[in-house]
C-alpha cells in the first residue's frame, strides 16, 4: 500500500455529549494517518491492527478508481478492531457490506484516527441503533483479507464482550442466489441508507 503525505490535523472531533441522543452523533473526517492503494485488503486491516488504530477506514473499490459506478464504504475500528461495516455502492450493512466489498481490489483506503469517546455511542455494544452494521472482529479478515492468521490476532485483540470467530456462510450460500440477492436488496436499500445517515455513516463517502 503507497503511503501518500498525512492531512494536516484539523480541529480536535467534538465528543458526543452525554445528554445528546445517539442518533444525533456524527462521524467526523478525523486525523488522516495514512493513506494510498492496496492490491489486498490484507494491508490496511494489519495496518489498522498493529498500529491499534480507533477510528475508521475509508474504502474506495477498484471499480469507482476505474471510473465505474462503485460505491465506497466506511470500516470503523477500535483499537485496529473492526466493528462497524457500511457500503454505500449497494447500501449494504454489516456482514452484506463486507459481502459487496469482497474481490473489490485494488481499492484506496484513507485511515483515520478518532478519540475512542467520539465513537463511543457507535461502538456500546448494549446500543441498539448500529447492531445492523455489526461484524465479527475476525471477518474483515477473513472474508476481504482471506487471511486465517490475521483473523486469529483480530479475535485475540478483540475485548470479551464482542462476538467470536465470524461465522457467515449461510450469507455467503444466500448471496450466490442472485435473484434473491436483488429482490432483498431493492427493499433494503432505503432502510439500509436512512440508518446510515441517521448515524452518520456516510458522512464521509461524498465526493469531497
Amino acid at each position: 500500500m503507497t503511503g501518500d503525505a498525512p492531512d494536516a490535523a484539523g480541529p480536535s472531533p467534538t465528543p458526543a455529549s452525554a445528554s445528546t441522543p445517539p442518533s444525533t452523533d456524527r462521524l467526523p473526517r478525523g486525523e488522516l494517518v495514512r493513506a494510498g492503494v492496496a492490491t489486498a485488503f490484507v494491508t490496511p486491516l494489519s495496518a489498522a491492527l498493529d498500529d491499534g488504530l480507533t477510528g475508521y477506514l475509508r474504502i474506495e473499490p477498484g471499480e469507482a478508481l476505474l471510473g465505474g459506478d462503485g460505491g465506497e464504504a466506511v470500516v470503523t475500528l477500535d483499537d485496529g478492531v473492526p466493528v462497524l461495516a457500511y457500503d454505500a455502492g449497494g447500501d449494504a450493512d454489516g456482514p452484506a457490506a463486507l459481502a459487496a466489498l469482497a474481490g473489490a481490489e485494488p481499492v484506496r483506503v484513507e485511515s483515520y484516527r478518532l478519540p475512542a469517546s467520539t465513537l463511543a455511542a457507535l461502538h456500546d455494544p448494549a446500543a441498539d441503533a448500529p447492531t445492523p452494521f455489526r461484524v465479527a472482529p475476525d471477518a474483515p479478515a477473513r472474508e476481504l483479507a482471506g487471511d486465517d492468521a490475521l483473523a486469529e490476532r483480530t479475535r485475540a485483540a478483540a475485548p470479551d464482550d464482542r462476538e467470536g470467530p465470524g461465522d457467515h456462510d449461510a450469507l455467503a450460500a444466500f448471496l450466490a442466489d442472485e435473484e434473491r440477492v436483488e429482490a432483498v436488496r431493492a427493499d433494503a436499500r432505503a432502510e439500509a441508507r436512512a440508518r446510515a445517515d441517521e448515524w452518520g455513516l456516510t458522512d464521509q463517502l461524498d465526493t469531497e
